[in-house]
């Protein structure tokens, strides 16, 4: 692998003008692709196999007037004033007149008909059903039903509009302020690293050429393959987020490599080599945790995991290929650094004076945890843990299309205020059958049945299709949309149907959205066991190959956990029981989006094993050229730290810029996968694995001999590519100064590297092959 890196690394340097210009032609592809195939985004959530879409697909057929989008006109009287009056009666029936003769609209029921005013008189909602699904339904013909509402505004009523048909679903907004904000943060953090402006430019460009040519390819799509909003704005921040990272990491091997005097050429190939290798383990865990979203069988998550996975391949042919290229454009000026550093002013200065260099930030640290390693990782479980406890009151759901605020939301407020949080809630039971009589003789006891159950507040009398081989019962429960009440109503009308299906011959089923949205949180949540052992199983596999290591793959996994329970924990607190609700600009606590912790998993633990590889690879870099064990999680820990945790708060800043989203979906995941990633990254990687790591001392690194020699050895540490090198005569010192020490360079007793890149080669320790790992 390392050797295959160096000479991609080493051509994409030579060949940097056609690298450059092949990357831009594919982004210019990409967008014209976009621009020419790329259809609005769906946000109705299907399930095929489930009883709820099989009862919607058989409705469309048998019952098309019923299995159209549905909306209520509300109206609300002035205060102390009723609907009754003559006048505002007469304004509702010439409202309720106008938009049934609206084209697309096939019936209409007003208040006066159907009953439906509150039993205090102040509101009342016209029943409206179209021909079309909610999602087909054109922009012209809701705002002609809202025109029609005229009357009722002239005679002072309130109106609003709710219902599938009327919750409206914003386009996503791929770059808003806060995402420039994340951006902005991301170069500070880069400046901060690097010390130069050019240096920080360069992950910035390659991550956005990526992120692009990723996320308008998955746009394009959205033509031929059914794409709700959230697929692309998930797509994008993981691939902005990863795409830095993963130039983030080769780069700072690059210009380290060029300080110390390496050829430039030479470094870019060599970096690509080792750090390159290192990026495309940690972007293959990525990969399979996502695309194993597919396992999960719900089509609008498997083209979301499908859709974040190829935008992360796209950063790593990235990273790998126009990073390099990019190298070439700069030359030797990635090692210049006209922003200077505190820290290296402080070691040169000890250094001139024949003092010994204080250890840095990352050198204190790492030494800090490996004098009392059982006490970080008692405190370190323990407090992860209590952060962990909100996880236990996990509720699952799936949100309102209406965005707070909107006339949706408000129509909704006043059915709950008039009816009770049901009419929110209807359930609709279709009872088919071939003989119409049967079918007749089933509704009406299973009417009678149905309106005796718990939480039922009303059964609307059964309603036969033009055969009568169908008859639509609508069930109003007592408990809103998002309550576990109305799940129990859906699971005791299920079971009441079977006894009446095996009597009568006859088919029951219960859909509607609200029994949808339950059918979808049950399956999510049967998935995840499931999709947690194939994710964790392929992903120990392959750390077992990087890092030739049982313990290694096991600890990374359970500081996983760690991280998963922490972060569910924390987006319970704050999204279900309203914790911090104006810090993060919550707008509503309810249910936790169903399809979160499953995706919070893949992603998350895919991002866990980034930081995992950075970070121990370098340990085991040193470890196979000679260090010993706990030295090697020392000097390791302080080359891997600055990096890895730059990193980290380069994700937060992006995945954190969309906390703030006009969607309620994206905020939840943005938040959980911030909070994911500074609990992981910081906590986890940083501190509980090389307490970990100095506890189990040589034998984090034993395998068995018959996995030894079973598994093939994947060279992430560059030994094989060093050995070459050597034998080529570009072993260490190759270059324009010779490099003196290996990679980062590290003072006595390796207090130096990567908090003091430029104080570290004049005292550093040379390690055969350093350069080339």
């Amino acid at each position: 692998m390392a050797t295959y890196l160096y000479r991609l690394g080493r051509l994409a340097y030579r060949r940097r003008w056609a690298v450059l210009i092949a990357w831009l032609l594919a982004l210019a592809v990409a967008v014209g692709a976009s621009v020419a195939f790329s259809a609005e985004p769906e946000d109705s959530f299907s399930l095929p196999g489930t009883e709820a879409q099989e009862t919607l697909d058989t409705l469309g057929e048998r019952f098309p007037e019923a299995s159209g989008g549905r909306g209520q006109v509300v109206f609300h009287a002035p205060d102390g004033q009723q609907l009754t009056t003559p006048e505002a009666r007469e304004a509702i029936e010439q409202t309720t007149a106008a938009v049934g003769a609206v084209d697309g609209v096939i019936a209409v029921v007003d208040p006066f008909t159907g009953q439906s005013i509150s039993p205090q008189g102040d509101i009342a909602f016209t029943q409206v059903n179209f021909a079309l699904p909610a999602a087909d339904l054109a922009e012209s013909t809701l705002e002609r039903v809202e025109e029609a509402a005229e009357p009722a505004r002239a005679a002072g009523l309130t109106v609003e509009y709710g219902g599938d048909a009327f919750a409206p679903i914003a386009p996503p907004q791929i770059a808003g302020p806060g995402e420039i904000i994340g951006v902005a943060v991301a170069v500070v953090v880069l400046i901060l690293v690097f010390r130069s402006v050019l240096a920080a430019v360069l992950p910035l460009f390659t991550a956005l050429v990526g992120v692009g040519i990723g996320v308008m390819t998955l746009q394009s799509f959205s033509g031929v393959v059914t794409m709700d909003s959230t697929a692309p704005i998930l797509a994008l921040m993981l691939g902005l987020a990863v795409g830095i990272d993963y130039a983030l990491f080769i780069v700072s091997r690059h210009q380290q490599q060029v300080r110390d005097g390496m050829d430039p050429e030479e470094s870019a190939a060599r970096a690509n080599g080792t750090a390159g290798g290192a990026v495309v383990f940690a972007g293959s865990t990525v990969v399979i945790a996502l695309a194993a979203l597919a396992v999960v069988d719900i089509p609008f998550l498997t083209v979301m995991g499908v859709g974040a996975a190829g935008t992360v391949v796209v950063a790593v042919l990235i990273a790998i290929t126009l990073l390099p290229a990019m190298f070439g454009f700069v030359g030797g000026r990635i090692a210049n650094t006209p922003i200077p550093s505190p820290w290296a002013r402080r070691a040169a200065r000890a250094q001139a004076e024949g003092r010994k260099v204080p250890a840095g930030p990352a050198a204190a640290w790492v030494r800090g945890i490996a004098r009392m390693p059982i006490v970080v990782i008692l405190v370190g479980v323990v407090g992860l843990g209590a952060v962990a406890l909100p996880a236990t009151d996990l509720h699952l759901g799936l949100p309102s299309n209406a965005d707070p605020g909107s006339s949706a939301d408000r129509a909704s407020e006043l059915l709950d205020d008039g009816f009770g949080p049901g009419f929110n809630a209807p359930l609709l039971v279709a009872i088919g059958g071939e003989d119409p009589a049967t079918v007749q003789t089933a509704a009406e006891g299973f009417f009678g049945t149905v309106s005796e159950l718990p939480n039922v507040v009303m059964v609307a009398p059964p309603q036969p299709n033009a055969s009568g081989d169908t008859v639509l019962l609508t069930v109003i429960p007592g408990s809103g949309p998002a309550d576990a009440e109305t799940e129990d109503v859906v699971e005791a009308i299920r079971d009441t149907a079977g006894s009446i299906e095996a009597e009568t011959g006859t088919e029951i089923g219960v859909t509607g959205t609200t029994a949808m949205n339950i059918d979808i949180s049950t399956q999510l949540a049967e998935a995840l066991p499931i999709y947690c052992l194939v994710v964790v199983g392929l992903a120990l596999l392959l750390l077992m190959l990087v890092f030739r290591s049982i313990a290694v793959p096991i600890k990374a996994a359970a500081g996983f956990l760690l991280s998963i329970a922490a972060s569910i924990g924390a987006v319970v607190a704050v999204y279900q029981w309203g914790w911090l609700n104006d810090l993060f600009a919550v707008d509503e606590t309810g249910p936790i989006i169903s399809f979160l912790p499953i995706l919070l998993v893949g992603v998350l633990f895919g991002l866990a094993m980034d930081y995992e590889v950075f970070l121990v690879s370098r340990m085991r870099e040193d470890f196979v050229h000679g260090a010993d064990p706990r030295e090697a999680v020392a000097t390791g820990y302080q080359h891997g730290a600055k990096v890895v945790g730059a990193a980290a708060l380069i994700m937060i800043a992006v995945f954190g810029s969309f906390i703030y989203s006009h969607e309620h979906m994206i905020k939840a995941i943005a938040f959980s996968l911030a909070f994911g990633v500074l609990v992981d990254a910081l906590l986890v990687r940083m501190t509980l694995v090389p307490a970990l790591m100095t506890l189990m001392g040589r034998g984090a690194w034993w395998l068995p001999g018959f996995l030894q020699r079973a598994l093939p050895n994947v060279d992430i540490e560059g030994e094989r590519l060093a050995h070459l090198l050597d034998a080529d005569g570009r072993g260490p010192g190759h270059g324009d100064g010779g490099e003196g020490h290996g990679g980062g360079g590290f003072g006595p007793g390796g207090d130096s590297g990567p908090d003091d890149p430029d104080a570290g080669g004049a005292h550093g320790r040379e390690t055969v092959g350093s350069a080339a790992r």
